[in-house]
């Protein structure tokens, strides 16, 4: 069985990144969009859903299988990708990991909570140059460490 790479690409600042890298692994990268953001690049598939809460996530979800590697910010999808043993990983190189991902979701509930309530959060960082190169290192290893647990 195929490994591949599942982009949830709107507003992925790193697909290009990931379609370069995973072709030096012979991984098959795949876009999932809505109907708003029309993505398409050459040479990979592009997978767009009617727009809705949560419909790219979904249809991303229908396609994974095991040890196939999901790019998202959405700590939710990422939660979804590793209980199906996927391996998932940010725009900044974080990987999402089975030790990290509780936190991770408590955080962004507090966040939720704190907004509801009228109170203001901080959103994210500005993108650097050094995040792209923290992503493409992590995500080689990732590339590397799925290839070897799918070989077994």
């Amino acid at each position: 069985m195929k490994i591949h790479v599942l982009i949830d690409a709107d507003a992925c600042p790193v697909t290009d990144i990931v379609i370069r890298v995973s072709s030096d692994y012979e991984i098959e990268p795949i876009l999932f969009c809505d109907t708003s953001h029309r993505i398409e690049r050459e040479n990979v598939k592009t997978i767009t859903v009617d727009k809705g809460r949560d419909a790219v996530d979904f249809a991303l979800l229908e396609t994974l299988t095991p040890n196939d590697i999901v790019v998202t910010q959405d700590y939710g999808l990422a939660a979804m990708a590793l209980a199906k043993r996927g391996f998932a990983i940010d725009q900044n190189g974080r990987e999402f990991t089975n030790e990290n991902i509780d936190s991770l979701l408590y955080t962004r509930f507090v966040g939720q909570q704190i907004r509801q309530a009228g109170g203001r959060t901080k959103g994210p960082k500005k993108r650097k140059k050094e995040n792209n190169s923290a992503f493409e290192t992590k995500f080689r290893q990732i590339c590397e460490q799925a290839i070897l647990i799918k070989e077994k």
